[in-house]
């Protein structure tokens, strides 16, 4: 008996998932799962309720593997949907993804190509899910990740390198600024030369970006701060070396900076006849890699996820079952 991909997603956008509480919707895709007829692994990850959800044929090996997350980002936003659309909180990110894999994988059982499902989770914040099931692969071939590419193959995905940029200072009454060193003023100026630093821009994918997203330090508008930190992204085009060293250079004899976060920039294969387009978010794939070569590939617009608005045309939702389908036949066939 076929199931409805909308009311699944829904069902599953109503079960707030916010990263590090995914225990209940594991839970409930495990349970869906195996009355679909489906042999259901999980696996913990960090707590014994938080678990990775792995689904395929009894004692067999997939040759590929659909694969996405259960987490999202917060608020939670409970679901509703019009004529046209399903919104609320993993619509497109990533929530209308696991439907639209289920719905292929149950598709693919019947051709008789042997398919897993792999469904994670803290991929919104530390990939922790993914580097657990990554010392568990089950031997196929291909995975398939799923995040909103409008449907589009994705020919390279953007890593990101995150940094500390830390000043120090000494404090004093804001009066007499002679007697201390203000760590703000310090950090203003490193910052000002990072934002000089010119960034890669690779020819197929464009350029690499960076952004100040944390700004924090100082005691108060009267105290010479003796302490301010930043913190970057740099969403990346290639090596991360050159960047690296750019930075380090920009802030030397002002601050100093800490590289916390670096997940490398992948290219991706495409398929001919399928539309592809440039990831320039981050996934679970680079954490990956015992499972297969890797494809990007879902239905919805990364344009609204994480926002208030976050929405998945149904139209759209319901393509993603028949590419998946598609892509899956071709790539084992």
């Amino acid at each position: 008996m076929t199931f409805d991909p909308v009311q699944l997603t829904r069902r599953l956008i109503d079960i707030e998932s916010i990263t590090y509480n995914e225990g209940a919707v594991g839970a409930f895709l495990a349970d869906f799962l195996a009355q679909r007829g489906f042999a259901v692994e999980t696996t913990p990850v960090e707590t014994a309720d938080r678990l990775n959800v792995y689904a395929g044929a009894k004692g067999e090996a997939p040759e590929i593997v659909l694969c996405t997350h259960m987490d999202t980002v917060p608020p939670f936003i409970p679901s509703s949907e019009d004529d046209e659309f399903i919104y609320g909180r993993g619509a497109c990110d990533a929530k209308g993804i696991i439907a639209a894999q289920v719905a292929a994988a149950e598709r693919l059982r019947d051709f008789g190509v042997k398919a897993g499902l792999l469904f994670l989770v803290g991929e919104e914040r530390d990939s922790a899910g993914a580097k657990v099931a990554n010392q568990q692969p089950k031997g196929s071939r291909f995975l398939i990740n799923g995040e909103p590419t409008d449907n589009r193959l994705a020919i390279a995905s953007k890593g990101a390198l995150r940094g500390a940029i830390r000043a120090k200072g000494k404090m004093a009454h804001s009066a007499y600024p002679e007697l201390g060193e203000s760590a703000i003023h310090k950090l203003v100026e490193a910052l000002d030369r990072v934002l000089d630093v010119p960034l890669p821009v690779t020819d197929d994918v464009g350029p690499s970006t960076l952004n100040i997203g944390l700004l924090e330090g100082g005691r108060a508008p009267n105290v010479i701060a003796d302490h301010a930190e930043a913190q970057v992204l740099v969403r990346l085009v290639g090596p991360s070396g050159p960047t690296r060293r750019a930075i380090e250079d920009a802030v030397s004899g002002f601050a100093d900076v800490e590289f916390t976060l670096e997940i490398p920039f992948m290219r991706l294969r495409a398929l001919e006849g399928i539309p592809t387009m440039v990831a320039a978010f981050t996934t679970d794939i680079p954490a990956l890699t015992n499972w297969g070569e890797p494809l990007l590939l879902g239905p919805g617009s990364i344009h609204v996820a994480h926002t208030p608005h976050e929405k998945l045309a149904k139209r759209e939702l319901l393509e993603a079952v028949d590419l998946y389908t598609e892509v899956a036949k071709r790539l084992v066939g």
